[in-house]
């Protein structure tokens, strides 16, 4: 069953169970994958599915950050339970330890030594990982390791 199956039969099963946290999370997912798909012109592969999945977490994670800085509590943990839905799809994400190991055989392969050297630094690790940590946490250890 490919990603996009999965999410689909999910989002019955949410309707059937009415669990409408998950079931209003899932069609908010279904709404901008196929808009993706509109935008390519076509199906979206698992991998391109998956990045879109990532982009929509990346995006529930700044608004904690907001809703959190704006006081409102209420519409944080929502966001985060959105984000926990999300997740569910998405392959198990590096740890920062695994990131860590990433970045320094990274740096010892490429041989970097400055900040300027971090784009290159992330890229890789990003590549050897397999898309599999998340951008912030490797940028902070990208950046704590060129310091």
């Amino acid at each position: 069953m490919s990603l996009k199956e999965r999410i689909t039969s999910d989002m019955t099963a949410a309707m059937r169970s009415k669990e409408a946290a998950r079931l209003s999370t899932l069609r908010m997912v279904k709404a901008a994958v196929q808009n993706r798909e509109i935008e390519k012109g076509g199906e979206l592969s698992d991998a391109e599915l998956t990045k879109a999945l990532q982009s929509l977490v990346k995006q529930r994670r700044d608004s904690v950050e907001q809703y959190e800085r704006a006081g409102r509590a209420e519409l944080a943990e929502k966001e985060r339970a959105e984000i926990a839905f999300i997740e569910e799809y998405l392959p198990r994400a590096a740890s920062r330890e695994e990131v860590e190991r990433a970045v320094a055989e990274v740096i010892a392969e490429t041989g970097a030594s400055s900040l300027k050297e971090m784009g290159a630094v992330i890229k890789a690790v990003q590549a050897q990982l397999g898309g599999a940590a998340d951008g912030r946490t490797v940028s902070e250890v990208v950046k704590s390791r060129l310091a």
